[in-house]
């Protein structure tokens, strides 16, 4: 069955009350985005470099295992903002983000753009062809599921490092080239996600392709010729799979999941999502930026993540205590992200 909700004229109450305030909380602040990419950016990469370096198993491998995969995490994060910024907005950021972070990672933001924009739209939130919605690719309440699951995202950087080493191939016919910017173009794991390719800038997007195709055979190479010993490939492979673990983890309390897998109202869509106020480690952890305010952020999809907090906190004071808006506040990551473990 669907969500019960409210009404959704409370979707409208919020959506004015932000309107009206004298702040305007969807103007960008360019310093902080390039102040974020920058800062995390060249941490991952410090931190990486002395877990590389690092003798094996020493206290400097530990840290820098640790604190790479943090700061990877956070800054391949930004992904979501270059996804929710306008086609003319902060280009030299969006080209900045996919020379420093994307191609080097192998995440280029046009394998993220076209599928999470499809998770916001109301056409397909909620139901089997959402790439987001955990629970089609993840049973609720199998722990067999569960552990098939992270056992898929754990291997998934393997198919990502596999899908753009053979890039060159998918050239060799039109048919090909199809199937594949159709079925095989989109870091999602829902396998029965389709992406819309008719929105492709495909000269763009072969050029990105193209260049992470590029970076996928310089980590053998660099084995080959003899300048890194074969382990160095098992040790990006372990943070790749670590920061994709993260953001699977991060994903389970992103939503309750609770449509039937029909296609959802307004109300119903911004009732299954949530905010976490609080800052626990685990919600600390996996919610950097201010993405904790995702229903917030489903609510109003072009609000800067540098506004989400202020915007939530301007609610919180303005909207009458019976506001439903107050429920989607959440205790914390584990609150919600327990649900997947349980049945019903």
């Amino acid at each position: 069955m669907p969500l019960a909700s409210p009404p959704t004229d409370w979707v409208r109450a919020v959506r004015a009350t932000l309107k009206d305030a004298d702040q305007d909380f969807h103007q960008v602040k360019p310093l902080i985005y390039w102040r974020d990419m920058i800062t995390s950016g060249v941490i991952a990469y410090a931190s990486a470099a002395v877990f590389i370096s690092a003798p094996a198993f020493s206290i400097w491998q530990i840290a820098g295992y640790l604190l790479a995969s943090f700061w990877l995490y956070r800054v391949g994060s930004l992904v979501h903002e270059v996804a929710h910024l306008g086609g003319h907005e902060q280009t030299s950021f969006k080209v900045a983000w996919n020379l420093l972070i994307g191609i080097p990672t192998l995440t280029p933001s046009t394998f993220f753009t076209g599928h999470h924009r499809d998770h916001h739209s109301q056409k397909f939130y909620g139901t089997p062809a959402d790439p987001e919605y955990v629970v089609n690719v993840c049973q609720r309440g199998s722990i067999v599921n569960l552990v098939l699951y992270f056992a898929f995202v754990a291997i998934f950087p393997l198919i990502v490092f596999l899908r753009f080493l053979l890039a060159p191939l998918t050239f060799i016919t039109p048919g090909v080239r199809e199937f594949t910017l159709r079925r095989l173009s989109a870091l999602t794991f829902n396998y029965q996600y389709q992406r819309s390719i008719s929105t492709i800038h495909r000269k763009r997007f072969a050029w990105l392709e193209l260049a992470c195709c590029a970076r996928a055979m310089l980590i053998p190479l660099v084995i080959v010729v003899g300048i890194r010993p074969w382990t160095h490939m098992l040790m990006l492979y372990s943070l790749g799979a670590t920061v994709v673990i993260l953001n699977q983890l991060r994903q389970l309390a992103d939503h309750h999941f609770e449509g039937d897998g029909n296609r959802l109202s307004v109300s119903d869509h911004i009732m299954d999502s949530c905010n976490y106020v609080g800052r626990d480690p685990l919600t600390w952890l996996f919610f950097p930026f201010a993405i904790q305010y995702h229903a917030l952020h489903h609510m109003f999809p072009s609000l800067p993540y540098h506004n989400l907090g202020f915007a939530h906190h301007y609610l919180m004071k303005e909207l009458p205590i019976d506001s439903p808006y107050r429920d989607l506040v959440q205790p914390g990551w584990w609150s919600v992200a327990v649900k997947m473990l349980r049945r019903g």
